[in-house]
């Protein structure tokens, strides 16, 4: 319990943060939900050697900090200044950089809890889209199911 007391001290000062939000939903022209952005995929974006690497979900395989400084020397990341680097933000297009969400990160509405948070703890989400007849119509996040699980765990009603 002293663990999920800790998280949970840790989740207040979290909202009180002004970036709680971690993701924005990308829409096409018809309004329907194609992609979603957040401040990782922007970051990964600036640099675009990235690409070359293949590094999307390379943080699972807990890499040593000398591997990754041996992939940050051999790619020469970040080798520009970094007002340069973020100038050229401007000219970048949402849709070449977003991320899609694969099969696994979408939930029907009607599909019980348990399978939402099975779906978030097997996928490593943060959060899954909501979905009615195909179309997208909330999203899950990871920290509210967390926050309900927590109050059940340590009774606390509030």
């Amino acid at each position: 319990l002293d663990a999920v007391a800790a998280l949970k001290k840790a989740q207040d000062e979290y909202d009180k943060d002004q970036y709680r939000h971690r993701a924005v939903l990308i829409y096409d022209d018809k309004r329907k939900i194609v992609g979603k952005v957040s401040q990782h995929d922007i970051l990964r974006a600036l640099e675009p050697k990235y690409e070359k690497m293949g590094a999307v979900g390379m943080r699972r395989f807990g890499f040593t900090t000398k591997f990754l400084q041996t992939m940050f020397d051999q790619f020469d990341l970040w080798d520009a200044a970094l007002e340069d680097i973020c100038k050229r933000a401007a000219s970048l297009k949402v849709k070449n950089f977003m991320y899609t969400p694969t099969e696994g990160e979408y939930v029907d509405e009607n599909a019980s809890l348990r399978q939402a948070i099975h779906q978030l703890v097997m996928g490593h989400h943060q959060s899954i889209l909501v979905t009615r007849q195909n179309r997208i119509v909330g999203v899950l996040k990871l920290t509210e199911v967390y926050r309900e699980i927590r109050k059940v765990i340590l009774g606390d009603s509030r």
